[in-house]
């Protein structure tokens, strides 16, 4: 029997069809929604005529633009934004779907409280009409956005037509050096092979520096595999996943629970599987690192200057980057550490853990926002929110002169909601940093959590290390 690789055996076992040329009919174990695009896929499948194939295995959340200010209710700063809450509670109880509705306490940010609920688990296919779905490829699962027709196809049938990606592993060896995260690593990635270096595959992360990740961080690493063109990320089950996973709402118990931890034991690339593609990064070398752009790929170490068009010889990479640079308000040769900032923002599906929050707390305690800087923190689900107020930190970020919200999306996204202001600079513990994203003509520069809190602290760009210096 040939050696595979771990895609390889998620794509097998949920094969129903081979169709040719590379396309399958894939069988889908779980379907997230949220109320930005699932309640437009629930109401376009009742007005076929068709109903939803297993509502056990179809959960609903809020989050994408409920408001997150304290003590929220209904309201919505986004036009129009009520009118998708109602329509999805009608919609998901018409259904008969599970809905975490405002208020309920596993509400959250899909990516965040569906690890937390148990209902992604090690071997599973899981889509969620959401690009980041492939967060939850760090617990040894096939999970990947998919559109609101499709979304209508697995709710229908639960199987969907899928072209198979190629395989891809991306290793990360040695040690990473004291302050080092999950998100520099992806950013030092996509910035070294570009926003499109893993188009057309599905991308396994392995190496010694990405089995001693938290699972937390572990997601972290797989949730911006999107923004490196992949189909997927995903990483190979072990003691870690199993322990997390333990003892959550929706994971197996009993007898089940052995026979699962059993059948886990294989969810792992076998050691002579062929890869179409290698890349292998010295972790070591890794630094702090920050967006200057407009994409993931424009990143660069803290400390580093930002380069000139001039020393890109591609066409297209000298426009990009002189456009980037223009919205940005920077120029060639600048330090990251000399750009000020007009905001702070902790959160979204990338980071804002309950392990994200106490790193971040740490650099808080006793220290200040400097002054001007709007600070904002918003936990990935009520969950947390709740894990991290019983640990006190809410008040450390709250004595530091950050804003501590509500869960859900928030600014992570501008969708005519709440916003940074016109220009401002924000330094953003989120994924993507394209124009526009978390307002108008909002400069975004993403960063791990504890940079933004560094940051937030300085009043310029600096890492948590920096402040030691002050």
């Amino acid at each position: 029997m040939s050696e595979k690789t771990l895609f390889d055996k998620l794509w097998n076992s949920h094969t129903v069809a081979d169709l040719g040329d590379g396309v399958a009919l894939l069988y889908i174990d779980r379907i997230f929604l949220h109320e930005r695009t699932g309640s437009i896929s629930l109401i376009g499948l009742e007005d076929e005529g068709r109903a939803v194939a297993n509502p056990e295995k179809v959960f609903c959340t809020m989050d994408h633009i409920i408001d997150t200010v304290p003590g929220r209710s209904d309201t919505t700063t986004m036009e129009g934004g009520r009118e998708f809450i109602e329509m999805t509670r009608q919609a998901t109880a018409q259904a008969g779907i599970r809905l975490f509705d405002i208020g309920d306490q596993r509400q959250g940010i899909v990516h965040v409280t569906s690890p937390e609920q148990g209902i992604v688990l090690p071997g599973l296919t899981l889509v969620c009409p959401d690009s980041h779905t492939c967060t939850q490829g760090a617990f040894g699962a096939l999970a990947w956005g998919i559109g609101s027709t499709e979304a209508e196809q697995a709710l229908a049938t639960n199987v969907l037509r899928v072209e198979k990606p190629k395989n891809m592993r991306v290793t990360f060896d040695g040690e990473l050096s004291a302050g080092v995260t999950a998100k520099d690593m992806i950013l030092h990635l996509i910035s070294a092979y570009s926003t499109s270096g893993a188009v057309g595959y599905a991308v396994e992360f392995a190496g010694t520096a990405v089995s001693i990740l938290s699972m937390e961080s572990r997601m972290t690493l797989c949730n911006m595999a999107v923004e490196f063109g992949a189909f997927t990320g995903m990483i190979a089950v072990d003691e870690k996943t199993v322990d997390y996973v333990e003892g959550r709402p929706f994971t197996p118990q009993g007898a089940l629970w052995d026979q699962a931890v059993k059948d886990w034991e294989d969810l792992k690339s076998d050691s002579g599987a062929k890869f179409d593609k290698e890349i292998v990064v010295d972790a070591s070398k890794i630094n702090p690192t920050v967006s200057w752009g407009t994409s993931p790929g424009q990143s660069i170490a803290i400390g580093e200057t930002i380069p000139s068009p001039e020393s890109f010889t591609e066409r297209n990479q000298n426009i990009a980057t002189k456009n980037a640079q223009k919205y940005m308000a920077v120029t060639p040769g600048t330090r990251l550490n000399d750009l000020k900032i007009d905001a702070a923002f902790i959160g979204s599906c990338t980071n804002s853990r309950l392990t994200d929050l106490r790193r971040v707390a740490k650099i808080l305690q006793g220290r200040k926002v400097a002054k001007g800087i709007r600070a904002i923190c918003v936990p990935g689900s009520t969950k947390v929110k709740q894990d991290a107020e019983a640990e006190g930190l809410d008040q450390i970020f709250k004595d530091a002169g950050f804003e501590w919200r509500e869960s859900g999306c928030s600014m992570c996204f501008f969708a005519g909601g709440e916003s940074f202001g016109f220009e401002e600079r924000v330094i953003s513990s989120t994924n993507r940093n394209f124009e526009g994203r978390q307002g108008p003509k909002t400069r975004t520069h993403i960063a791990s959590p504890e940079t933004v809190a560094a940051s937030a602290i300085a009043g310029h760009i600096c890492a948590a290390a920096d402040l030691e210096e002050v």
